[in-house]
């Protein structure tokens, strides 16, 4: 991480680098630190012919939210590795009508487990929850998983 440049923008500028779709969709981290990130993405360029979320955006972005938290934390605790989505099931629960907004917690000893597991076994897994909108319209159960 560059030193001077705060993490959501360092890791917002690695998105858009590394992933294109995350362009097109205006995907943003608005706030990022070791236990939480929150993101959003509009609703216009993400949006249905019910003028609704695009499910494929929905799952997206909350793919990414979580990504880019476990990316985050690999990079605190020095994790040299690649980070991929193992498995993630979403639940839509009623639609999006507005921005997207996507939030995920973390909690120091899930962090603290998932650092300690790679620096035993080169390899670790970090489960989350991401949750979008106001209301929890969708809730992403994913695990992502560490491998050096």
């Amino acid at each position: 991480m560059t030193r001077n440049v705060s993490p959501h923008i360092w890791m917002q500028e690695k998105i858009r680098r590394t992933i294109p779709l995350s362009n097109f969709m205006q995907f943003e981290i608005v706030n990022l630190e070791a236990g939480l990130i929150e993101t959003t993405a509009p609703l216009e360029p993400n949006v249905n012919l019910h003028g609704t979320g695009f499910a494929g955006s929905i799952y997206s972005a909350s793919v990414l939210t979580g990504w880019a938290l476990c990316s985050y934390n690999m990079s605190l605790f020095g994790m040299n590795g690649n980070l991929v989505v193992s498995k993630a099931e979403i639940i839509y629960k009623t639609p999006v009508e507005a921005d997207f907004k996507c939030s995920s917690l973390v909690l120091e000893e899930d962090r603290q487990a998932f650092f300690e597991n790679f620096r035993a076994k080169g390899k670790s897994k970090l489960s989350l929850d991401v949750n979008l909108g106001k209301n929890n319209n969708a809730v992403l159960h994913a695990s992502y998983y560490c491998i050096s």
